[in-house]
C-alpha cells in the first residue's frame, strides 16, 4: 500500500504589502530604498487579518479542498513554524474549527514542517496505521516582525522576517494500491540550529517580548546549506533512475531569487519544471511546496518532486506519483 497525494489547497489572505510598502513601515533605521526587492525578488507578501490566528490559515485552506477529499479522514496533522499557543497542539484548535473528531497532533520543523508531516502521514499509512491523513499548516510570519530598528546591524539580523508571508495550505494523503509517494530521504545538520530563530515561547526565553522577533543570518545560513551539499536531492535521482524531466513538478523551497538560482543551477533543474513563487508571495515557509503544487499543472499519473529546506538546518525531498 502506498500513500496518495489525493487534494492540495491553499490559501492567502486578501492583504498584500509590497517591498516598497515594507522598507517605509520600518521606524527608526532607515534601509536603502529598493533593497528587499534587489537581494531576494520578492514584491509581494500576504498578510493575515489582526483577527485570525495560525489555524484560521490552516482551516481556510482545508474548506478549499473538494468536500469529498475530506472524507474519512482518520487523522490530522497541522505542521507549521506557527502555532496559536504553546499548549495545546494547534492541530485540536484546527480540528475543533473543523467539526472532526479524528486523532491530531503537530510538527514542527521550521519550513520543512509540512514535508516531515507528508513522511509520517505517509508512514502510517504505509504501515496500515492510518488510512486518510489531512496534513495542513497555518503559517503567520507576521507576528514576528521587528519594525522599530536601532541599527544596520539589527536591520540585517532583522531581515528575514521582511521576506516572509502569512498563508495556510492542506494535503489529503491517502492509501493507494497504486500510486504513491516512492522515494523519500530526510537529512539535518543540528550544528546549525542557532544561526536562524525565533527565540521567545520557550524554556530559554519564556516572557522576554525582545525575543519575540525572527532573528537570523543569511550569509551563514547560506553557507551551511552549501556545507551540507546537493547529494540528498541528487541521489534521488540517482537511486530511482530518473531525471527531472520524467517530473512534471520540481516543488523548491524558496527564500530568496539568487539562492534559488544557484540550487537550480547546480541541480541542473529544467526551467519548465519549476513553479517560481518568491515575486509575487514571498516566502510561503512550510505552505511553498504545497503552494506550488496548487499553482502547477499536473494531472492523475503525473510524477512530482517536492524538495525542502528548512531552519535547523534540515533538508528532505519527496518524489510521488500523482
Amino acid at each position: 500500500m502506498k500513500a496518495r497525494i489525493a487534494g492540495v489547497a491553499t490559501y492567502l489572505p486578501d492583504r498584500r504589502l509590497g517591498s516598497d510598502e515594507v522598507e517605509r513601515r520600518i521606524e527608526g533605521y532607515v534601509p536603502h530604498t529598493g533593497i528587499l526587492e534587489r537581494l531576494t525578488g520578492i514584491r509581494w507578501r500576504h498578510v493575515a487579518a489582526d483577527d485570525q490566528q495560525a489555524s484560521d490559515l490552516a482551516v481556510e485552506a482545508v474548506r478549499r479542498l473538494d468536500p469529498a477529499q475530506l472524507d474519512g479522514v482518520d487523522l490530522l496533522i497541522f505542521a507549521s513554524a506557527s502555532q496559536d499557543m504553546v499548549e495545546p497542539a494547534t492541530a485540536h484548535i484546527v480540528s475543533a474549527k473543523l467539526g472532526l473528531s479524528c486523532p491530531v497532533f503537530d510538527v514542527k520543523n521550521a519550513c520543512n514542517s509540512v514535508l516531515n508531516a507528508m513522511q509520517v502521514a505517509e508512514a502510517l499509512i504505509r504501515t496500515g496505521a492510518h488510512r486518510k491523513v489531512l496534513v495542513c499548516t497555518g503559517e503567520m510570519p507576521s507576528r514576528a516582525v521587528r519594525w522599530r530598528i536601532r541599527d544596520r546591524a539589527q536591520f540585517v539580523d532583522s531581515f528575514a522576517g521582511y521576506t516572509l508571508s502569512d498563508s495556510g495550505a492542506a494535503v489529503v494523503m491517502t492509501a493507494d494500491p497504486g500510486r504513491g509517494v516512492f522515494y523519500r530521504e530526510f537529512a539535518a545538520d543540528s550544528t546549525a540550529w542557532a544561526i536562524g530563530t525565533l527565540p521567545g515561547g520557550g524554556t530559554m526565553h519564556p516572557r522576554d517580548p525582545e525575543y519575540g522577533y525572527f532573528r537570523g543570518d543569511g550569509r551563514r545560513l547560506k553557507e551551511a546549506f552549501e556545507l551540507a551539499g546537493p547529494d540528498i536531492f541528487l541521489n534521488a535521482l540517482k537511486r530511482t533512475g530518473l531525471t527531472w524531466e520524467d517530473f512534471a513538478v520540481v516543488a523548491v523551497h524558496q527564500v530568496a531569487m539568487p539562492y534559488l538560482r544557484v540550487l537550480v543551477r547546480l541541480l541542473d533543474i529544467p526551467e519548465d519544471r519549476l513553479v517560481v513563487t518568491l515575486p509575487e508571495y514571498g516566502n510561503c515557509a512550510s505552505a511553498t511546496l504545497p503552494l506550488q503544487l496548487s499553482l502547477a499543472g499536473w494531472s492523475p499519473g503525473d510524477k512530482v518532486a517536492l524538495l525542502g529546506l528548512g531552519g535547523g538546518i534540515s533538508l528532505g525531498v519527496m518524489l510521488a506519483e500523482m
